[in-house]
């Protein structure tokens, strides 16, 4: 530490003996005679030959004294056919380019590919082969690349703003829908090479090919269904169509599925749709309400019918029986709801409540 620092302090010195790296502060040639461009590695001004004895031969250079504090600085050796040596004599550089050597393979070769990768080799920019989840090697770079590609991350494309800017789609009874759904895609696997060299951007492809794929599909659907019971359908037409249209491209993607997040008229006639809307649920609603109606009469009226054919069997049975317990029956149902008076067979004396008879006139006149 102390050898490094007296190091750096030499350099320091002769740099601002010089003036910096350039010469002296006050200007002049190499030999500080003035004048001229200053050489940045010339000998040291007078101050040096002061230093000398008898004002004899120059002094070392600025350059000559650096390089001596280096060759010092790493461990005395020179700098020449045998490179640095080591306090042995040893050179050093042999050890310093087999370690870079040794790291450079290291991690050039050596590749880890992780169980939702996949690796895709490339031998001079050309394909090679693909890499599956482990650990595998390869030429060290630039002979080969390898790309680490997820397969199974499930990535998603956005198209249209709920609440933002109109996406209209022109439906097949020529309505528009303004339209927001989201694309949900993964690279397919095995497939990990056709997805890095087919397209050149995946991402926009993709969400072209699912504008196109939505106005087809649309085109075949009324408004009242885009926005309504017909959107699953919709969505599934149209991930088969992007995925067709992928697969010719060989583009190496898989489509998880389409979500509609908002299907609405123009926001310039919407809220009157909205209303067209809620008057097609009442009357949709009214409809309900009547077939129910209905199917609660068919039910009683054939619940009635079959009671009727089962005393219809009856009769048919004991004919005479049953037109007494029905004779009975009725009469039953009738005389209990009115007021009666009894009056038995001939020679027996009926007893007639007189007061109560003479108090009901009495009581109905006065109501």
């Amino acid at each position: 530490m102390n050898k490094r620092s007296g190091w750096l302090a030499s350099i320091g010195a002769v740099l601002s003996e010089n003036g910096g790296p350039w010469g002296s502060r006050g200007g002049g040639d190499g030999d500080g005679s003035g004048g001229g461009r200053p050489n940045p590695w010339s000998r040291p001004p007078g101050g040096d030959r002061s230093r000398r004895p008898g004002g004899g031969r120059p002094g070392p250079s600025a350059l000559d004294q650096i390089m001596a504090k280096l060759r010092e600085l790493f461990g005395g050796g020179g700098i020449g056919g045998g490179g640095f040596s080591g306090p042995g004599g040893m050179a050093i550089w042999p050890y310093l380019i087999g370690g870079f050597l040794f790291l450079w393979l290291a991690m050039t070769s050596v590749h880890r590919i992780g169980p939702e990768q996949a690796g895709v080799v490339t031998q001079l920019g050309r394909y090679s082969r693909t890499m599956q989840p482990g650990v595998s090697f390869s030429l060290p770079a630039p002979l080969e690349r390898v790309q680490k590609v997820d397969i199974q991350a499930i990535r998603t494309i956005p198209i249209g703003q709920p609440g933002g800017d109109d996406n209209l789609v022109l439906t097949g009874d020529q309505n528009l829908v303004d339209l927001a759904y989201t694309v949900r895609w993964s690279v397919k696997p095995g497939a990990a090479e056709q997805y890095l060299f087919q397209l050149a951007d995946p991402e926009q492809t993709i969400g072209e090919v699912a504008e196109s794929a939505m106005r087809s599909v649309l085109a075949n659907f009324t408004l009242i269904q885009a926005i309504g019971p017909g959107r699953n359908e919709v969505e599934q037409r149209v991930r088969e169509t992007m995925q067709a249209i992928l697969d010719d491209y060989k583009a190496g993607v898989h489509i998880q599925g389409v979500s509609i997040s908002q299907a609405d008229p123009p926001s310039a006639v919407n809220e009157a749709f909205k209303e067209v809307t809620a008057a097609q649920q009442r009357v949709q609603s009214n409809l309900n309400e009547a077939r129910t109606y209905a199917q609660q009469v068919v039910a009683r009226a054939q619940g009635e019918a079959e009671s009727f054919n089962k005393v219809y069997e009856q009769y048919r049975l004991a004919p005479e029986v049953t037109r007494r317990r029905m004779y009975y029956e009725t009469m039953e149902r009738v005389l209990s709801k009115v007021d009666k008076t009894v009056v038995e067979a001939p020679g027996v004396t009926p007893y007639l409540p007189l007061q109560q008879l003479q108090r009901r006139p009495a009581e109905g006149a006065a109501r």
